[in-house]
């Protein structure tokens, strides 16, 4: 059965749509590509299998969708680094969005997550592509910081790595993260405490002698 059309599709349909797909991405955040099921999401998602099916053509369908959605919304903080503001300013916006993501998208980071630990299947041509020219972008914005004096000398790509690691950490390990700090530490508020303590290591990294 083919998709129906985005033009075509009516209010219900396209909130029957939005329930099964966050009922996936419960699923798939859980139990991974490989250990979910299309009956696991339908009974996640309070309808038959046969009903399901009939707004998504199969499981790898529906994963499809999430992925491409999660990657728009991923590289967004990204795609905002401005090469003509004040690269200390545009870094701690960027930490600062990476975190907020971490908080207010869990799911979606361990969905991501699952993705590259299966060896990104479904995403390779992405990462080879788009995320790759986009992060070349980037690179030529932070070496020409680098260059005008404006950031200490650092590998572009590693530091972008790194902000990635460092911010992902609290969505993909919030569980370790909550258990370590404890119960008076692991209220909200951790990821305030976590956007300024990474912003500071940043810039401390980042500054240069001349400033």
């Amino acid at each position: 059965m083919d998709e129906i059309p985005t033009r075509s599709r009516t209010r219900i349909q396209q909130e029957k749509r939005e329930l099964i797909l966050e009922a996936a991405l419960d699923v798939f955040s859980t139990k991974g590509f490989r250990g979910s099921t299309v009956d696991q999401i339908a009974e996640a998602a309070g309808m038959s299998k046969p009903n399901l099916l009939y707004y998504f053509r199969s499981k790898d369908d529906i994963h499809t969708t999430l992925l491409q959605r999660l990657l728009d919304m991923w590289l967004a903080p990204l795609r905002e680094l401005d090469d003509v503001g004040d690269p200390i300013t545009e870094l701690r916006g960027y930490i600062r969005r990476k975190i907020e993501m971490a908080r207010d998208y869990p799911r979606e980071s361990r969905l991501f997550a699952n993705e590259m630990l299966q060896g990104a299947p479904h995403m390779m041509p992405f990462l080879q592509g788009e995320m790759k020219a986009l992060v070349e972008e980037k690179v030529v914005v932070i070496r020409g910081w680098i260059e005008s004096g404006k950031i200490a000398p650092v590998d572009p790509h590693h530091l972008i790595f790194a902000i990635w690691a460092t911010t992902q950490h609290y969505a993909d390990f919030d569980v370790q993260v909550r258990a370590v700090l404890g119960a008076d530490r692991s209220g909200e508020n951790r990821f305030e405490d976590a956007a300024r303590f990474l912003e500071n290591l940043f810039v401390r990294g980042l500054a240069t002698h001349n400033k």
